[in-house]
């Protein structure tokens, strides 16, 4: 079976480095929040083009956190994408904001810039863009929205570490940039873990209040803030894994470039990369008409594949008691349609050929 990840091979290639990375933080007898976070921060910041990093315990929260910090919270509007993990809502939601959704581009399966503008209110306070599949949405023109509209830009690059802008880290765009250290990501940790990159030293320092219980100092609680701390253990591991993160995005973009030329040719839409950006592919996702279908064969010829995402964020029944309403006939139709196959660093030449191979004998 070629499966979707394999961390197994990952951990090998590395394991001596992990191994002192790990055997560090046991002999240092320190766990939360010490040096091996610290020097994470740091590198992680300098790695994207930003001014301070901030670890905290997963995805969810660095977004989350971020609305928090810039004083985003009940009775406003949060504008963001209906095709995307239940994390990006969520988050809007416990930082007490509604979320407003908006059509993507058909492309970069990212917010339709067109679209948002139509969709500010007064109670819009940010948009929240995410970038989907290792590609980034269009910040240029989004930045220049939020900017001539007063808005803030809080980005969710979950699925896009080291991916570009214009030549740029889109880590470094707009007053904070949430990220996931999930596994499953470019950058993924051996656990959850989460960081917010910003430029803003007063930020990020409201950052590290409100990831601690809200402490300003020790036993005083200046805000209700949350126990989100990345640990050191992951910390460590994360720093042996963002030193090799900018060939591991070569290989995925190799492994990319592959699949597109094998599947040439097949009744498949393939991912478009846009010429603002540089694509990290954290998923290599096809459209299908007949998606479903071709799951099922690929399985049976031996190759997992997953759907990123079935579900609308506005139909998820978690979020029916907002009373969303609302048309995204763009990101309807690519959720029926859109199945990711597997591409991972290590995955070999060979395991693609295959499963192209798969692919061209369901179509044949």
């Amino acid at each position: 079976m070629i499966v979707m990840n394999d961390f197994r091979r990952q951990v090998a290639a590395l394991r001596p480095e992990l191994d002192r990375a790990i055997a560090r933080v046991l002999e240092s007898g320190w766990y939360i929040l010490g040096e091996e976070v610290r020097a994470f921060e740091a590198e992680l910041a300098a790695h994207v083009g930003a001014a301070h990093a901030v670890g905290v315990g997963n995805g969810m929260d660095a977004i989350e956190l971020a609305l928090r910090a810039l004083d985003v919270g009940p009775g406003d509007e949060v504008i963001t994408t209906p095709l995307s993990a239940f994390a990006t809502a969520l988050a809007i939601v416990r930082a007490g904001a509604r979320p407003v959704f908006v059509d993507i581009d058909e492309e970069s399966y990212a917010l339709d810039p067109a679209r948002v503008e139509a969709a500010i209110t007064p109670r819009t306070r940010a948009i929240v863009p995410v970038h989907l599949y290792g590609q980034a949405a269009d910040l240029e023109a989004l930045g220049e929205l939020a900017r001539r509209r007063g808005l803030l830009l809080v980005g969710d690059a979950a699925q896009a570490h080291g991916a570009t802008f214009g030549g740029r880290d889109v880590g470094g765009f707009g007053e904070a940039v949430a990220y996931s250290f999930y596994p499953t990501k470019n950058l993924g940790a051996f656990g959850d873990g989460g960081a917010v990159v910003t430029n803003d030293a007063a930020r990020a320092a409201r950052l590290r209040t409100l990831r601690d219980y809200g402490q300003a100092e020790r036993y005083r609680h200046v805000e209700r803030g949350l126990n989100s701390r990345l640990d050191e253990l992951q910390a460590a591991i994360l720093r042996v894994k963002l030193a090799g993160l900018s060939a591991q995005n070569r290989r995925r973009r190799a492994l990319a470039e592959r699949y597109r030329a094998a599947l040439a040719g097949l009744p498949l839409v393939l991912p478009v990369e846009k010429p603002y950006g540089r694509s990290v592919y954290h998923l290599f996702v096809v459209r299908c008409a007949r998606r479903d279908a071709l799951q099922r064969s690929l399985r049976e010829r031996g190759v997992q594949t997953l759907v990123h995402y079935p579900v609308l964020l506005p139909h998820q029944p978690a979020l029916q008691p907002l009373g969303i309403t609302g048309s995204w006939p763009v990101a309807e139709r690519c959720a029926a349609e859109l199945l990711s196959l597997p591409i991972y660093p290590e995955l070999t030449d060979d395991e693609v050929d295959q499963v192209a191979a798969a692919a061209q004998d369901f179509f044949a």
